[in-house]
């Protein structure tokens, strides 16, 4: 399935940004999606996780201590898109956020079957 990011963009610390996952899945319904963030000479960090909306996990969300509070994962089948909100951002939050899709009913995945194009966001002091 493909998977593509927006929203990505330059903040100041404390500001807001709300980023999008668009899914050419038939049947996004059925996948369980997870944001990750790449960011300079640091490993890949996963952020948030939502459940499948037909699974167990349905409106089910995961969140990296890091991201507990600020970000907010939500999903709207009718438009076959995740949103990441992000909130009171830091510096620390810079990176390229991707998100990434696995049909199943699992809430986090450690391996996705698909992965998006990233999009960058610089958060700066």
């Amino acid at each position: 399935v493909q998977l593509q990011a927006s929203g990505g963009g330059l903040v100041h610390t404390g500001g807001s940004l709300t980023l999008s996952c668009v899914s050419s899945a038939f049947t996004f319904k059925a996948y369980a999606i997870g944001w990750f963030r790449q960011a300079p000479e640091k490993g890949r960090e996963r952020v948030s996780c939502i459940g499948s909306a037909i699974s167990s996990n349905a409106g089910r969300t995961w969140y990296a201590d890091s991201a507990k509070g600020r970000f907010t994962i939500s999903r709207d089948n009718a438009k076959n898109t995740v949103y990441l909100q992000m909130n009171s951002l830091k510096v620390e939050d810079t990176g390229v956020y991707y998100c990434a899709a696995e049909p199943g009913a699992g809430l986090c995945y450690s391996s996705y079957g698909s992965r998006g194009q990233g999009t960058l966001v610089t958060v700066s002091s």
